[in-house]
């Protein structure tokens, strides 16, 4: 049940056609896991908590760093030298007290993946390939949501993964890229928020995913366009 305070928090969605009391309700049982608390999962957290999912739980086994604050908007100077999970749900709480935030101090590997995520909505917040095909394993198995960003300068890129439907994270990426990752803050706000709507909209039920279908951002043409994506017939994850 939804509070008369919660009503009044989310009255201005709640009116949006498709989302409703019983949409919001939806969003209050809802259970998500966001892997990263850096960039990408500052701009997920934020606009995940303050609609009023009820359940995440973040991962992320890092301290903060002075050179995270161009990007890292959950953390400021005072929390240089604090793990990033605890910054974050301070914040998190502070936004929404009408939530439940994790926070997991760990480095996903896989010998913790699977008991991390247990049967939580996955969100990819992650800077690191071996680490998302982690994350990609797990959906696969389990059959859960795959709600995958990545950021590169003035790019960025987004899609939805549903096991048994669409492509795998597998089937999309093969290489890693070494090395520190060049980054403005904008970008990542722009991909993460693209992930948050799509987590909304999977637990609402409503309007058309990123399925099957990778959105490509370019900062600096200010331009977005779509690749088309199939399953790898020889993919040794989903096939």
């Amino acid at each position: 049940m939804l509070s008369k305070r919660e009503l009044a928090r989310y009255e201005r969605q709640i009116l949006i056609p498709g989302w409703s009391k019983s949409g919001q309700g939806k969003l209050k049982k809802a259970k998500v896991l966001v892997a990263g608390a850096g960039g990408l999962g500052s701009a997920i957290l934020t606009y995940l908590a303050v609609a009023g999912v009820g359940r995440i739980k973040i991962i992320d086994g890092d301290k903060v760093e002075l050179s995270n604050l161009n990007r890292q908007v959950l953390h400021s100077d005072k929390d240089i030298g604090r793990n990033k999970v605890d910054s974050a749900k301070e914040k998190l709480e502070a936004l929404n007290p009408h939530i439940s935030v994790e926070a997991v101090k760990a480095t996903i590997n896989e010998n913790n993946v699977f008991d991390l995520v247990a049967d939580y909505l996955i969100v990819d917040a992650m800077d690191n390939l071996p680490a998302r095909l982690l994350l990609n394993q797990v959906a696969v198995k389990k059959k859960l949501p795959l709600f995958h960003g990545a950021v590169y300068g003035f790019e960025g890129r987004a899609t939805t993964i549903v096991p048994g439907k669409t492509a795998c994270l597998r089937c999309l990426y093969q290489g890693v890229i070494p090395g520190k990752i060049p980054v403005v803050g904008v970008t990542p706000a722009i991909i993460g928020c693209i992930q948050a709507t799509e987590v909304l909209k999977y637990i609402l039920g409503t309007g058309e995913l990123l399925t099957d279908r990778l959105l490509i951002y370019d900062g600096l043409s200010m331009k977005f366009s779509e690749v088309r994506l199939k399953k790898d017939p020889n993919c040794c994850e989903c096939k």
